[in-house]
């Protein structure tokens, strides 16, 4: 049975891109920060899944110290040993958002545990993965970036950075892992109405991102279905990009309608 490990899966487009590998007959591992979340997020993938190989993994970026926890991906994956679980898709879509960074208010171990989470972090899990899908014969990692890596919004330097920072990485190990049959490619993600939307239906309804070209906004299935591409489809492509935010980055500004 093929395998994906999908970190950061308890809400929002996690859970859509667990259910799409569900629904094509996958076994799914998938990680978040807490147990209870874990928990809970398993119960309802077992409700519509019954017949689902699933396993909910708990596990933290970040140590109490502020640096990555590599005992942690060392524990995950001897656990993932244990049971005999050969992962082919790792998916990293788990993410510090970095909401609200002021570049004069906040120190700089803010700044870095964001870096800390979406690159290091993310490295030393793919280090793991790619060990074993070495010895396996090959696999893929998908990296669920973000348009904001080319366009930069306010208050979100870290964040912004790191997704800059990770689609280095995923280039220079696109390279480095190809000769083992490791493909790495990255989805990038614009505006996706998430359960944020949902909450604040002020903001959303004038934020300038949601007016793209066709005029529609991201739902988590987009990033799920751009997701699957990558890992199930697209056999002779790896370092690439897949855009998914209705337009967004191909233009100067948006244009908002005047009525």
């Amino acid at each position: 049975m093929k395998t994906a490990l999908i970190t950061g899966a308890c809400i929002n487009t996690g859970v859509d891109i667990v259910e799409r590998f569900l629904s094509e007959g996958y076994r799914v591992i998938f990680t978040g920060r807490k147990e209870s979340s874990v928990s809970e997020a398993l119960e309802g993938y077992k409700a519509k899944f019954p017949e689902a190989d699933i396993t909910g993994y708990a596990i933290n970026s970040i140590d109490d110290a502020g640096n990555v926890d590599e005992a942690s991906v060392l524990k995950l994956f001897e656990f993932l040993d244990s049971k005999n679980f050969l992962v082919d898709t790792l998916v990293l879509n788990a993410a510090d958002q970095g909401l609200n960074m002021k570049v004069f208010e906040n120190p700089i171990s803010d700044f870095m545990r964001v870096l800390n989470t979406n690159i290091v972090w993310n490295f030393v899990i793919s280090q793991e993965a790619a060990k074993r899908m070495m010895e396996n014969g090959g696999g893929n990692i998908v990296f669920v970036n973000s348009n904001t890596a080319y366009r930069a919004i306010p208050d979100r330097v870290a964040y912004i950075a790191s997704k800059g920072g990770q689609l280095g990485m995923m280039r220079a190990l696109a390279l480095d892992l190809g000769k083992y049959n490791i493909r790495v490619n990255a989805v990038l993600p614009g505006m996706i109405k998430t359960d944020r939307w949902e909450k604040n239906p002020d903001f959303y309804r004038d934020v300038p991102s949601r007016y793209t070209p066709i005029g529609d906004v991201a739902v988590g299935k987009d990033i799920a279905d751009a997701v699957w591409y990558f890992a199930a489809l697209a056999r002779n492509t790896t370092g690439a990009e897949l855009i998914v935010d209705g337009g967004n980055n191909i233009q100067l500004y948006p244009i908002i309608p005047k009525d």
